[in-house]
Order: C-alpha cells, then structure tokens, then sequence
C-alpha cells in the first residue's frame, strides 16, 4: 500500500487548519509555509478539500481558510477518499491485471485469491478509517494500536462481490495495439 504525496499534505494542511486558534483563518501562503510545500500545490489541496465541504474559505483583508464541521465530525476515511485514491477499485482491477496474452479476458475470472484479498483489505483499510476522525489526529496523546484494534472489534460490512464486465471489442483492440518493446542484446 502506498500513501500519495496529495493525501499525506492534503491531510496536514487540513491539520493545520483544525489547530489554528477558534475563529482564526489561515492563508494559503501560512499554510504551505507551514507543511513546507509550494503555493500552488498548498492552493490546488485546499480547493480540492473545499470543494468536498471540509473547509470553508472567506475572502479579504482578514480571509482564509477554516474547518467548515468540527474535527470529530470529519473522518478519515471521507477525507482520503475526496483527495486520493482508494487502494483496490474493484471495476478496473481484473482489466489492468487479466495478463498480457489474453485479449482482455482474466484467466482467473471464476475464482481469485488475490483479487478477494485485496477487496478484504480495502474493505477493513475503509471501516477502520471510516472509524478515526480528525479530532483523533488532533489528539498527540492518540493510542493508535488501541483505537484500530477497538475500531476492528465491530463488525466489518459485508463485502459485496466484484461484478466482472468483458472487455468490449474496442478494449480488446486498444489492449492489443500497444507497443511491446523488446530488447535484443548482441544483435
């Protein structure tokens, strides 16, 4: 699993947010000054979290950016989904993944291991940050082990099964087209 650079700053810039005294607005400028990132980059996150109605922001001389609910009202798991990606999405995985040599077509279509793994997996990643709020990231004091142990002792919801599609012929064609380089040492 890998954490994308736009979810971890786009987590501290909110952070960053929450912590500024009550009825305090940050500019774009104090926050990328803080997370040590460019303008542009801090101004494209919070449009990004503004626009998923996580903060709010006001115009002027006095203007800025603040939490637009209280931080216990924000959970993770909606924040990370509104500014990355998930870590399985289940209608692109058995077409980037059916193998070079198949027309689009996943030799493991009746029965994969790995494919219900990974749906397992998104699926206990999701309720355990669905679980955590950013109050609890606000808190430095924060047991993390005890809070995600806690939060796995509630039942998991069910895990619908993947809906598999064949490719259609356009697919299979454009699948095809691409170029294999191959290299040939000594020739």
């Amino acid at each position: 699993m890998k954490i994308t650079a736009q979810e971890e700053y786009g987590l501290r810039c909110l952070l960053q947010i929450a912590r500024a005294a009550p009825n305090t607005s940050l500019s774009i400028g104090d926050i990328a000054e803080k997370e040590g990132i460019s303008t542009p980059y801090a101004a494209k996150l919070l449009s990004m979290l503004r626009q998923e109605g996580f903060i709010e922001s006001t115009l002027g001389r006095s203007g800025g950016y603040r939490l637009a609910k209280p931080p216990h009202e924000l959970g993770l798991g909606q924040v990370l989904h509104a500014i990355g990606e998930r870590l399985f999405v289940e209608s692109e995985y058995c077409n980037k993944h059916a193998g070079t040599e198949t027309e689009g077509m996943c030799v493991h279509l009746s029965q994969c291991n790995l494919r219900s793994l990974w749906q397992t997996l998104e699926g206990c990643m999701q309720h355990i940050l669905d679980g955590l709020t950013l109050a609890d990231l606000l808190n430095d004091n924060t047991p993390w082990i005890t809070m995600i142990q806690k939060r796995l002792t509630t039942p998991l919801p069910a895990v619908e099964p993947l809906t598999l599609t064949p490719l259609t012929m356009r697919e299979r064609t454009l699948q095809r087209d691409i170029p294999v380089i191959i290299s040939q040492e000594n020739t």
